[in-house]
């Protein structure tokens, strides 16, 4: 009787489950502890709470930025560091608009100009300021018996492990065959890092923490170990006590400080511009913290007390989120994908849990100069809801409240109703120019999707009314956005358009397959919301749900978009994102779709795309797709698919390529992949549906939710 009880609660809350035995989480998460014996670019580690990060190299802090440059570099980065250049040109936003004769009237696009100079120099400009800071480079300075400063390769005998239990890197190593012990955490509601240092290099006066701070490259990456430029950022520091010191940052109007505290006997120096010293004394112990933030707060937190309160708050992450257990399958790929599972969770925690939606690279180096872009936020945001973490994904929503108006603008300027949601933008929500970005719209329907997952979980009327308006103005844009065409008698997305797959030109291209079937979803969704919240159903947004296109095929197959016949003849058509998968994995079924022709399309793609011109969430993209057409083997294959964009590195980052050597839409897809190889999907009659039935994948999981 209880045991009835309780299947009727999980199921009236929509929580699945496949076993009523508890998964040993701690011993879940610490068979994919991470090991490093030796020096790797790839392999630095990260520590972090979601809205600042750290990332170390193998001495435990960020002792060889050079060293790593070119692989997962040793950022310092948060929500909050953000810097623009002096504009001495006085540059206006509109100069980064072009008008676009579309469907009979003119509508402005702010894009890459090349000419003339000036619009070129604006777009630029605009593309480039605000950029996310680099705050500052704390490593290890250590000098060997001939007094000459250790390098990378004096670094001998290396034992790193990262813990992501305990959210602790332990790095134990070696120079001129004496042992240096580093214990590194952050605390999880502050930007403070705690160390613990243990050595007789210490009492011998052979180690320094340096603190080094990077003037900003205004590239598109910046990694933090930019040393020239001197003369044009400023610093200094006051000792506040005997046990602590404030370093102070000025560039040009960006201001913060880094606070360091230290319990022992230590003395400091400043050996250059930008160049601080922390040395250590009479012990062969010592620990220190060091905070970064924008206000003048001064007091400092312990080392032993951030240890503490890191180890309960990473106590409870792990036993809240969900988990997957692959223990007892005998396909040699399960350990594999269990640690990508693992350690994608530790990185989204880290490197994507703040309070807007993150950078595709996280808080470690910048991609884009820094900036999101919200049509990612799908894949960085929708696995929270579905692996019992949702509050984070409701944090995040709370940005699209405060950046409304500046996507209610964008909106107005073009001649629609609503709000036009940013592509890539900045804290504040401005937009920046973008050939490409600028003309697509598959962000635009994300917040409904984000609206809908925190209704399923609540299912009360104040998540209604919290984001009720929100939801309104989205598909007041998106219906405003299709175009009647008289002649067809129907509603058309575009011309003036660029799907997700990013192969097709603007002012040619209209009606994708993914994008109408989205619209069809989330205008159908917001008028669920209307009647959830007492109102009558929207005339307009009727309308088009109506009249909306149906998705182009061609020879039972759906075609990428309907204005490219060609889509499969043309080579350029088959690579970048397989986007028309969405339209059944992103997506759930509806009356729009033969899933007869979405299981063609399905197999043409897999036997015929160019994979390896792809990006990292296209693999969870094909798995998802694969579940919810009953092909379990062809999920699993896909999340494991031997190509360079689908590799996860011995630290969890999914590497694409040089430029992008950490992917985190990678590991955020991956994640939502498997909730519904897991969970399911609403009307899934399958247990398990993307496990395949072999008898070599066995799975326990817990805590996840079903997805539409």
């Amino acid at each position: 009787m209880i045991k009835q009880f309780i299947i009727l609660l999980l199921t009236t809350y929509n929580l699945s489950f496949t076993t009523f035995s508890q998964i040993n989480r701690k011993a879940l998460v610490e068979r994919h502890t991470i090991v490093n014996t030796k020096f790797d670019s790839l392999g630095a580690l990260s520590v972090g709470n979601g809205k600042f990060a750290f990332t170390v190299d193998v001495t435990g802090l960020q002792s060889f930025p050079d060293a790593y440059q070119n692989g997962i570099s040793l950022g310092t980065e948060s929500e909050w560091g953000w810097h623009s250049f002096v504009d001495t040109a006085n540059y206006k936003f509109e100069e980064s608009l072009r008008d676009y004769e579309l469907n009979g009237r003119k509508i402005s696009y702010s894009v890459q100009i090349n000419e003339p100079a000036r619009n070129k120099n604006a777009v630029n400009w605009f593309r480039q300021n605000v950029h996310r800071l680099q705050l500052g480079n704390v490593g290890l300075e250590i000098k060997k018996k001939d007094g000459s400063i250790a390098t990378i390769d004096d670094i001998k005998n290396i034992h790193q492990t990262l813990n992501m239990w305990s959210g602790e890197i332990h790095s134990q190593f070696t120079v001129e065959d004496i042992p240096v012990d580093v214990l590194t955490i952050c605390h999880q509601q502050k930007d403070v890092i705690a160390v613990n240092i243990q050595s007789p290099l210490i009492k011998k006066g052979k180690i320094r923490i340096r603190i080094r701070l990077p003037y900003p490259t205004g590239n598109f990456t910046d990694v933090g170990n930019n040393w020239q430029n001197e003369n044009k950022h400023s610093s200094g520091y006051s000792l506040t006590t005997i046990h602590s010191l404030i370093i102070h940052h000025q560039l040009d109007s960006t201001g913060y400080n880094i606070k360091l505290h230290w319990p022992g006997e230590a003395y400091y120096e400043k050996k250059q511009e930008h160049y601080f010293y922390l040395v250590p004394d009479n012990s062969t112990e010592f620990n220190f913290t060091c905070g970064f933030e924008k206000g003048n707060d001064i007091s400092g937190i312990s080392y032993n007390a951030i240890k503490t309160e890191n180890a309960v708050e990473w106590d409870a992450f792990w036993t809240k989120t969900s988990a997957v257990d692959f223990s007892g399958s005998t396909d040699e790929r399960a350990i594999e994908l269990e640690r990508r599972i693992i350690l994608s969770q530790y990185l989204t925690k880290i490197q994507c849990g703040g309070s807007m939606p993150p950078q595709e690279t996280g808080l470690t180096y910048n991609s884009w100069y820094g900036k999101p872009h919200l049509e990612m936020h799908w894949w960085h945001g929708v696995h929270f809801a579905l692996w019992n973490q949702l509050g984070i994904l409701e944090k995040q929503m709370e940005w699209y409240k405060k950046v409304f108006d500046k996507a209610k603008a964008i909106a107005l300027r073009q001649g629609y109703k609503g709000v036009r949601w940013q592509k890539m933008t900045d804290p504040d929500g401005n937009e920046s120019p973008s050939s490409v970005g600028a003309f697509l719209i598959w962000q635009q329907p994300h917040f409904i999707t984000f609206a809908e997952l925190c209704y399923r979980e609540h299912h009360n009327k104040a998540t209604i009314d919290k984001y009720k308006e929100l939801v309104f103005a989205t598909a007041d844009f998106m219906a405003s956005y299709a175009y009647y065409d008289s002649t067809t008698k129907r509603y058309i997305l575009g011309k003036g358009l660029i799907p997700a797959q990013e192969r097709f030109k603007p002012e040619e291209t209209f009606n994708p397959t993914y994008e109408l079937a989205y619209w069809q979803w989330a205008l159908s969704t917001a008028q669920e919301w209307r009647t959830r919240s007492g109102l009558p159903r929207n005339k307009k947004w009727d309308d088009v749900l109506n009249k909306l296109s149906p998705l182009p095929k061609q020879n039972e197959l759906y075609l990428a978009t309907e204005s490219a016949t060609d889509s499969y003849s043309n080579p350029k058509y088959k690579t970048d994102h397989p986007a028309v998968l969405g339209t059944y994995g992103m997506l759930p079924y509806s009356k729009m779709l033969d899933t007869v022709v979405m299981k063609n399309t399905f197999e043409w793609i897999w036997n015929n795309w160019d994979w390896k011109d792809t990006w990292g969430w296209d693999f969870p993209l094909a798995a998802m797709t694969a579940t919810r057409l009953n092909l379990p083997e062809k999920a699993i294959d896909a999340l494991l698919m031997p190509i360079k964009t689908n590799t996860y590195l011995s630290n969890g980052h999914n590497y694409q390529d040089e430029r992008l050597r950490l992917y985190l839409p990678g590991n955020g897809g991956l994640l939502t992949a498997i909730a519904i190889m897991c969970a399911g999907y609403d009307g899934c009659k399958i247990k398990d549906p993307g496990i395949p039935k072999n008898g070599k994948w066995k799975v326990r999981w817990e805590g996840l939710r079903k997805m539409f």
